[in-house]
C-alpha cells in the first residue's frame, strides 16, 4: 500500500502536542510549500494573489501603503505586479529589505506614523492594504475589539491618504466588519464586499473587507 505522503513529526520532548499539531500542519501545507518554491516569504501572499485574481485590487496600483507588512509576502506581491510602484510598509515587527519597497519598524497608531508613510509615498494612495490583527489574548470578543479598532484605524487612514477611485482592503474576523465600519466604508467608497480567499485556512476566523472606487479627494496631499 502506497502511503499518502503525508509528512508526520514526532512529539519531542520540549515540544507540546499543540505546537507538534501546528508544526504537522505547516510541513504539509500546500501553500506554505508553494511559498518556498515561488520564493515568497509566507502563505499569505496567496491570500492577496487571491483577492486580486477576484476584485482587482492591484491593477494600476502605482503607490501602495502595506501595513502589517511582516514579513513582507503582500509587499513581495505588490511588487512583483508593479515593479515601478512606490510601496510603503510598516509593522511592529522587523522587517527584512526588499528591493525597491520602504519599510518601517514602528507602531502604525503612533501619532507620528500616518505623516511618515504619507512622506514616504510621496503622493496620494491609490491602494491602502491592511493585513494588521492585534495580539490575541485568549477571549475572543476583546480579541476581536482590538483587531476592529486597528482596522478602524486603517479605514481613516485610507480614507485621509487615497486618490479618487483608489482602494482599501483589510483583515478582519468571523463576521466581517462591524456595522460602523461597514457604513464608514460605504459613506467613501462606492463598493464594500467580504470575502474569505482560498488560501485562508477553513479554520481560521478572518474574512477580508475590499471596498473600492474611493469618492472623496483625499484629506492630506
Amino acid at each position: 500500500m502506497r502511503g499518502s505522503g503525508r509528512q508526520r513529526v514526532k512529539t519531542a520532548r520540549n515540544r507540546t502536542a499543540a505546537s507538534t499539531r501546528w508544526l504537522e500542519r505547516q510541513l504539509n501545507d500546500p501553500y506554505v510549500k508553494r511559498a518556498k518554491a515561488e520564493g515568497y516569504r509566507s502563505r499569505a501572499a496567496y491570500k492577496l494573489i487571491e483577492l486580486d485574481e477576484r476584485f482587482g485590487i492591484l491593477k494600476g496600483a502605482k503607490r501602495i501603503v502595506d501595513l502589517g507588512v511582516a514579513p513582507g509576502g503582500w509587499a513581495q506581491v505588490a511588487r512583483k505586479r508593479h515593479p515601478d510602484a512606490t510601496i510603503v510598509g510598516i509593522d511592529l515587527l522587523p522587517t527584512d529589505p526588499i528591493e525597491g519597497v520602504t519599510l518601517f519598524q514602528m507602531d502604525f497608531t503612533a501619532d507620528e506614523a500616518p505623516e511618515r508613510l504619507r512622506e514616504a509615498l510621496g503622493g496620494p494612495a491609490d491602494l491602502v492594504m491592511s493585513d494588521m490583527a492585534a495580539n490575541t489574548v485568549g477571549h475572543a470578543q476583546t480579541d476581536h475589539l482590538r483587531t476592529m479598532a486597528l482596522v478602524e484605524s486603517a479605514a481613516w487612514f485610507a480614507i485621509e491618504t487615497l486618490r479618487p477611485g483608489g482602494g482599501f482592503i483589510a483583515k478582519v474576523l468571523a463576521g466581517g466588519a462591524d456595522n460602523d465600519l461597514v457604513a464608514l466604508l460605504k459613506k467613501h467608497f462606492t463598493t464594500v464586499k467580504h470575502a474569505k480567499p482560498p488560501a485562508s485556512r477553513k479554520e481560521s476566523s478572518e474574512w477580508y473587507v475590499i471596498a473600492q472606487r474611493f469618492k472623496g479627494e483625499p484629506l492630506s496631499p
